[in-house]
């Protein structure tokens, strides 16, 4: 087996049910789930109906880089919504069976070890291996994927005193240098923290004088309040960068369109680099069913169902804010669907005793903080927090509204 697997974390999900083992769960209140960012939102349900009616299709193989009209579909969407000239969809577009696998395949792509070897000895340094910079609390695939590749993760804390964005220009000028793939997620997950155009330029300035590739993860894009978040490309295109340059994102539409288990997103971006993830990915074998291809088709058509999906979520932050803000401190993200909620002081500021009361007394899932982030020098910047997905129904809400204001008064 690969020996690199030894330094995977258990995924945060396994840590919950290793925590909450021998916890008993509230009696008399139904389980409420607000620990997995899956959307719980009704699907569109003329995506369903393009998948029902298109399940013959299931018959035949389909390509790795997906129809033309998919391609085309996501081209067009992309420049209606970043504001993009032009966008080629056979060159710049290439559909992925859901972000998850695209962003784990592409880490495998991109890492260069000729390249670490070259620079190790020019510059006489030993033991070189490439960096991943990445934010931290994070996406664990990112951690996973740059382990499994043989890279190093490098974490950048992202801490209220940076708004839970990351200080890039913290990072030292010896961390650059090795690094060759940048990892952002914007809107992030868990924090809600939105790039602006002046963080964007920071880093693609940094990638022309290092020469690492930024990916952009995107897919909480379209879970916004007032202003649509700014994305990679369309930064690139601020800065005249039409060809996008050693620039990546990744888009879905599982929390876009409540469409989890279609698994159907894309990656766009530099035309040079989707060349030979192509490659990859030809020999990869995660090709996109043609009836999910088609229903995706539908889906990114169409903007009706996503300006409802988000007035939904909306509506649940307004009532949390009403309801808990004077009791927890809750900070409202900038997009997204999560809520990072700083521990209240009755439980001493421990994210696991917290998620644990929450279960045990009000029969709530939640996420322990200190899972999704590493500590590095002793900082843990994801320890005395905790992730709250605002997946359930506005009712369901409601209830675990009123649970936590009774574990509170308690």
């Amino acid at each position: 087996m690969n020996h690199n697997l030894k330094h995977l974390h258990p995924y945060p999900f396994a840590k919950m049910v290793t925590l909450l083992a021998d916890s008993i769960p509230a009696d008399g209140y139904s389980e409420i789930k607000l620990g997995i960012g899956e959307p719980k939102h009704e699907p569109p349900a003329f995506v369903l109906d393009v998948l029902r009616e298109n399940l013959d299709r299931i018959s035949r193989y389909p390509t790795t880089n997906g129809m033309f009209e998919l391609r085309q579909t996501i081209a067009h969407w992309l420049e209606k919504r970043f504001f993009l000239s032009h966008v080629d969809a056979n060159t710049q577009v290439l559909p992925v069976m859901g972000t998850r696998e695209a962003i784990f395949s592409f880490v495998q792509a991109v890492i260069n070890h000729d390249a670490a070897d070259n620079e190790s000895t020019s510059s006489s340094a030993s033991n070189a291996s490439p960096l991943v910079v990445m934010p931290n609390p994070f996406y664990q695939i990112y951690e996973g994927a740059a382990i499994l590749a043989q890279a190093t993760p490098h974490f950048v804390p992202c801490t209220l005193d940076n708004d839970f964005k990351g200080d890039y220009r913290a990072v030292p000028k010896d961390v650059w240098a090795r690094t060759q793939l940048v990892f952002v997620c914007s809107p992030n997950n868990p924090t809600g923290s939105v790039m602006t155009m002046e963080d964007w330029e920071y880093l693609i300035r940094l990638s022309d004088q290092y020469g690492f590739v930024i990916a952009s993860d995107e897919c909480y894009s379209e879970l916004y309040f007032d202003t649509a978040p700014i994305g990679l490309l369309q930064a690139c295109a601020n800065l005249g960068r039409r060809n996008f340059k050693n620039c990546i994102v990744f888009h879905s539409l599982s929390k876009r369109s409540n469409l989890p288990g279609l698994r159907s997103g894309f990656v766009a971006g530099d035309a040079k680099i989707l060349q030979s993830y192509l490659q990859y990915r030809t020999y990869q074998g995660c090709a996109m069913p043609i009836p999910h291809q088609l229903a995706s088709i539908a889906a990114w058509q169409d903007e009706k169902h996503v300006a409802h999906n988000r007035a939904l979520y909306q509506e649940k932050f307004a009532l949390w804010m009403s309801e808990l803000g004077e009791l927890l401190d809750l900070r409202m993200p900038e997009a997204g669907f999560y809520f990072w909620i700083k521990v209240p002081e009755p439980f001493d500021g421990d994210d696991e005793v917290f998620v644990k009361a929450l279960y045990e007394q009000a029969n709530i899932h939640a996420l322990a903080g200190r899972y999704l982030s590493r500590e590095v020098d002793g900082n843990n910047p994801g320890k005395g927090y905790v992730r709250v997905a605002l997946v359930a129904s506005v009712e369901e809400s409601r209830e675990a509204i009123s649970r936590i204001r009774k574990l509170l008064a308690a």
